[in-house]
Order: C-alpha cells, then sequence, then structure tokens
C-alpha cells in the first residue's frame, strides 16, 4: 500500500476512534452547540424543537476532508440540550456517535432532519458550520411575493456583515419551494447552491432558512446580518417602501402628491406596485458600460491606466506579504504561464519566491505594463488594478469622471424604480472607486450592482444570459444595455437584452448599418 493511502487510513482510524471521539476537541465542540442553541432559542430561531446548528470539529492535527462534523439532534428542546445529546458524524454522513436513549418523557434520539442539507453546504461549499433557522423573519419574507425565487435587497449597512458584500451591493438570496418533510429539500438546496455562486444562505418559502459559514464564528454573523435585513425588509414593506432599490423609496405612485388622488388603478410587476404611468414601459433595469459610455475614454486611457503603469512597483514592493496582494501575484503567474504557453508578446517568466523579492517584482512589472499597452481584459490585471487605483483615490490623486449628463440621469431612473447596474471589464472594485469619487461627488446611491469579468467575457452572449439571470427578470428584454462598443452590442442583443449604442466624443466608429439606436447623452433615454 502507498505511504500516502497508509497515512490517509491512518487518519481515518484516528478519527473514528473511541478516544478520538471523546476528546477535548469533539467535547468543545458539543458543548458549543449547547450553548448556541440556547441563544437561537431566545432569538425565536429554534423554538418548538425546530431548527437546527452543525459545526466541523476544528482540529489543525486533521486534515480537512476528515474533520467530524458534530450535530443537533431533532425533536429536542434545543434550548434544554446539553452536550451528550449530540451526534457525530463523518464527512461523508455516516454517524460515528449516537446519544444514549432518555427516559420518559424524552423521545428516542435521532440524528437532525436536515443532516442531508448540511451535508451538501459542507460538501459544496466547505463549510465550517452551518445553521438552520425557523426564525420568523425568515419565513415572512418568502410570503411577500409568493411568485418570487429571490429576495433582493441593497444599500442597508448590515448587508455588509454578509461574505463577499457591501453596503451598495445587492444581497441576493434564492428561494427554494418548501416539502412535507426535510429531507425532501435535499436536491432543490444544492441546485439553488450551485445556481447562486456567492450565497451563503437559501431560504425555504413558508419554513426558514439555511445559512453556512468558513466558521461557527463567521455562520452565527451572517445568521443575525440576514435576520436583521430579513426584519428590515418586514417593516420596510408595511411602510410602502421598497427594500429592494437604494433609496428604498415608495412602493406606491401616488398622483398628485400626498394630498392629491390616491383610488389610482395599479398593476402588480416585480413585487411591486406601479401606477398606470409607469405601465407603458417594461423597462426594469439598465446595464451600463463605463469607457465611453459613462466616463471619457480619456479619463481611462490617459489617467487611470497611466496611474496603474507608474505605480506597480511601488504597489507590489509595499504591499508584498499581504494576503491580498499575494493573491494579485498568485492570479498574474498563472496568466502569465498561459500567456507564455500561447505566446503572447510581452509575457516573461516570473522567477519562484526563491530568486528574491526584487527580480519576482520586476518580472510582475514588466508583464502587467505589457497587459495595459496591449489593453487586456482579463482578470488578473484588472484586479491589481483596482487595488492600485484604491490607494490613488484615498490618497486623493485620484477622481472619477463621468459625462455631466450621467449624474441626472441615473438620478431619474433610480427615483422611477428602474434599478441600474453598471457592467465593464474594470474589476468591481474599480468601478465601486470611480462612482464613489465622481466630479459629481459619490454616485453609488443611484447604483444596485456591479458586474466585471468575472461574469464573462463582454463580447459574448453567456455573460449577459448570466447577467440577465442574475437580476432575476422575467424576460431580458426588460434589461436596457448601453455601451459604446458595437460586438458588446450585438452579444447582448443576441441574449435578448435591449440595446443602445453610446456616441461619446473619442470614441471609435460603428459599422455602417449597424443596426442598433444610438444616443449621444442619457438625457435621450
Amino acid at each position: 500500500m502507498a505511504a500516502a493511502a497508509v497515512a490517509e487510513n491512518g487518519v481515518k482510524m484516528a478519527t473514528t476512534s473511541q478516544a478520538y471521539l471523546e476528546s477535548n476537541k469533539v467535547e468543545e465542540t458539543k458543548a458549543l452547540i449547547s450553548e448556541l442553541c440556547r441563544q437561537f432559542y431566545n432569538l425565536g430561531w429554534v423554538s418548538g424543537t425546530g431548527g437546527s446548528i452543525t459545526i466541523k470539529v476544528h482540529d489543525d492535527s486533521i486534515p480537512k476532508p476528515h474533520q467530524l462534523i458534530v450535530m443537533s439532534p431533532s425533536g429536542v428542546q434545543k434550548e434544554r440540550m446539553v452536550p451528550e445529546d449530540m451526534y457525530v458524524l463523518s464527512r461523508s454522513g455516516d454517524i460515528l456517535s449516537s446519544p444514549l436513549s432518555k427516559p420518559y418523557p424524552y423521545k428516542p434520539p435521532k440524528c437532525s432532519d436536515c443532516a442531508s442539507l448540511f451535508l451538501k453546504a459542507y460538501d459544496m461549499r466547505n463549510a465550517g458550520a452551518v445553521i438552520h433557522s425557523h426564525g420568523m423573519e425568515s419565513c415572512i419574507v418568502t410570503m411577500i411575493n409568493p411568485s418570487s425565487k429571490e429576495f433582493r435587497i441593497t444599500h442597508m449597512e448590515m448587508i455588509k456583515g454578509i461574505q463577499g458584500h457591501g453596503y451598495y451591493d445587492e444581497l441576493v438570496i434564492p428561494i427554494i419551494e418548501n416539502t412535507a418533510y426535510e429531507r425532501e429539500l435535499t436536491e432543490s438546496l444544492a441546485k439553488a447552491i450551485e445556481a447562486y455562486p456567492k450565497t451563503t444562505a437559501v431560504l425555504v418559502r413558508n419554513h426558514g432558512i439555511y445559512i453556512w459559514g468558513d466558521s461557527w464564528i463567521s455562520a452565527k454573523t451572517q445568521a443575525e446580518c440576514y435576520h436583521y435585513l430579513f426584519d428590515a425588509a418586514i417593516k420596510l414593506h408595511q411602510l410602502g417602501l421598497d427594500w429592494s432599490t437604494p433609496n428604498h423609496g415608495p412602493i406606491l405612485s401616488f398622483k398628485g402628491g400626498l394630498g392629491g388622488d390616491r383610488n389610482i388603478n395599479t398593476s402588480v410587476k416585480a413585487g411591486n406596485l406601479i401606477s398606470n404611468d409607469e405601465i407603458g414601459s417594461s423597462r426594469r433595469c439598465i446595464v451600463l458600460d463605463i469607457e465611453g459610455t459613462t466616463t471619457p475614454i480619456s479619463f481611462v486611457t490617459d489617467v487611470l491606466f497611466p496611474y496603474a503603469c507608474d505605480n506597480v512597483g511601488r504597489h507590489i514592493d509595499a504591499t508584498y506579504h499581504t494576503a491580498e496582494t499575494q493573491d494579485d501575484i498568485n492570479l498574474l503567474c498563472v496568466q502569465v504561464r498561459d500567456d507564455l504557453v500561447q505566446g503572447i508578446v510581452g509575457a516573461v517568466p516570473i522567477p519562484s519566491d526563491n530568486a528574491g523579492k526584487e527580480e519576482v517584482i520586476a518580472a510582475l512589472v514588466a508583464n502587467v505594463e505589457a497587459m495595459i499597452r496591449a489593453d487586456r481584459k482579463i482578470t488578473a490585471l484588472k484586479q491589481l488594478q483596482g487595488h492600485i487605483w484604491r490607494t490613488g483615490f484615498q490618497n486623493n490623486e485620484l477622481k472619477g469622471i463621468v459625462f455631466d449628463d450621467v449624474p441626472e440621469a441615473i438620478e431619474k431612473w433610480h427615483a422611477s424604480g428602474i434599478k441600474v447596474y453598471i457592467y465593464s471589464s474594470g474589476s468591481r472594485l474599480a468601478q465601486k472607486l470611480l462612482f464613489g469619487n465622481t466630479n459629481y461627488g459619490d454616485l453609488r446611491k443611484y447604483l444596485c450592482g456591479f458586474f466585471d469579468t468575472t461574469v464573462g467575457n463582454k463580447r459574448e452572449k453567456q455573460s449577459y444570459i448570466e447577467i440577465s439571470e442574475s437580476l432575476g427578470v422575467d424576460k431580458p428584454s426588460e434589461i436596457l444595455f448601453v455601451t459604446d462598443v458595437f460586438q458588446e452590442g450585438v452579444a447582448a442583443k443576441s441574449a435578448g437584452l435591449e440595446v443602445i449604442i453610446s456616441i461619446r466624443p473619442g470614441n471609435g466608429p460603428l459599422p455602417e448599418n449597424h443596426g442598433f439606436k444610438t444616443i449621444n447623452s442619457f438625457s435621450e433615454i
């Protein structure tokens, strides 16, 4: 038997031994779950024996694939649980340790009905802990719009507590339909996890929510933030306000102001009430390109690119040992290796760390400069540029520029309930920096979200299909995409989006008989 296989079997036997199952690490995790369930009971998340929690036993001496899982039992008073009530499972779901039966009126022990769903979060997201809550807020938000397959909210401070999200982002949580038995939810939960790679939660209509994190602290923190946001959405709904738009303005559109006639006919669309004045337009979202559309090409080519080129070496040197820059470097190394295989002009080998920091940085700078000169639309470059520009904006060495007609237009669209997004080859960070620090102030309050090349190439149809599915519209035609690039317009149109081409000073010429509507100003939209 190979040495690796022997070692692996040794780990398995060690973690399944009776001594390890009774070890301090396992016992501490059992006690932690008991304590957390008492807290969750007081919050209303696990009352009536409902809800559950599972935590992976954190032990640095055990490889992650073999770390054990402690899970609360089913059908018990969660606030009265003790460590001895817990189950211990392997990563594959085998029960390794079960609690002893207790006398009447206690029921015989039973592992959580959520076990198969918990294991999906462990397998598909490498979770460190999973919480299943029956909190009233998580139930009601799925009932406000019974046909909605998603819960969406934006511009709320507590969104920052959700992994991978910031204040200006749109938080999207998939909603799956409830079933009579918990285990029957397993397949639909797995599909939701796969369809929403950014989510750390799945709502179950009329039931509750599953939330996971890379540790119990992360899962608990996010659970608290999710419930806060659900509660806020319910309260905003009761006030007639729309939580899914940046300004959380009124759901109802009344004629004649507060003292006017409120007895107008309305129709329901996308979960909001729209007045007759607005029914004529089916446009629900506007997605904007940046360069040549909201912002002069010259600002990008004459200001942003040179700044990144001039400061790449200084930035990498000053932040070399940070996790962020190491991630940037790793991404660049992967891209450069691919470029060398393909014979891309300007690509030079990047030496290993053993060669010394100075040599590594010199090679990185040479590659980045070549990528900038070629205007490469690749994530490795755009991610690093975003981090460099962040320093420039923080030091007031950069100021974002938008065309004069942009602020008024996006404010008007935003006020009318149309959601505005950005899709640019620049990173999401770079987009937020530009619109957060413009010559007209911070414009992010009018924007619902940002897309970059992680969605896909801007000249490919699939990228716009991904955006359409992410925005949750009934039809792609409800999205207007505005760009200055003909090929991007063709790709978006082939995906079913409405397209307008922006004609701005310095933009490239369009083909004859291109077939698209064109504008010179956003005021024409």
